[in-house]
């Protein structure tokens, strides 16, 4: 790994995290605080570019900020609009930029949520809440590679009874 003035770096998708070198035999054995200091752990996190669409393309967005993990969603309504579990990753609505809306639908599903689709091919986009500031991604329309992985499974009870989940990640009732 490249050394930057006595401390590695490690590179991932979408961050970059410096960590202190290990202490060499000489600084283990100086117990000063200036050199706890130093070698003190130090992360931030690089900005991101990722880009996403439908099918057909017809509906294309960026996400510039981050994205969390994915949460795996069992819920009825997820399975009606994906066939299946909705595999969803959160990110400020404001990261969000769409680049193609020409055949971008909103869909109210509930009282408090809606979702974007495409009204050309059908691909399930996002999901959000009404007047919140935050919207999911849907995983599978992100162009690869996207450094993303399950998290959780949400809404587990109510999934389908065609399938188990047996990956061993948390599995909660509700969000």
């Amino acid at each position: 790994m490249p050394l930057i003035s006595g401390r590695q770096v490690v590179m991932r998708e979408d961050s970059i995290t410096i960590r202190a070198k290990k202490f060499s035999r000489r600084v283990r054995r100086l117990r000063s605080s200036s050199a706890t200091r130093i070698f003190r752990k130090v992360a931030f996190v690089m900005p991101v570019h990722r880009t996403g669409s439908c099918l057909c393309r017809s509906v294309s967005y960026e996400v510039t900020g981050d994205l969390d993990a994915i949460d795996a969603c069992h819920c009825s309504m997820c399975a009606k609009t994906s066939g299946n579990y909705a595999a969803m990753a959160r990110c400020a609505s404001a990261d969000v930029k769409i680049l193609n809306d020409e055949t971008l639908r909103w869909y109210r599903s509930s009282d408090t949520s809606e979702r974007g689709f495409c009204a050309r091919c059908g691909g399930n986009l996002f999901w959000r809440n009404v007047g919140g500031n935050e919207i999911y991604v849907t995983a599978g329309t992100l162009d690869p590679p996207t450094g993303l992985k399950i998290k959780a499974h949400i809404f587990a009870t109510s999934k389908s009874d065609y399938y188990d989940i047996t990956d061993g990640l948390p599995q909660k009732d509700e969000w």
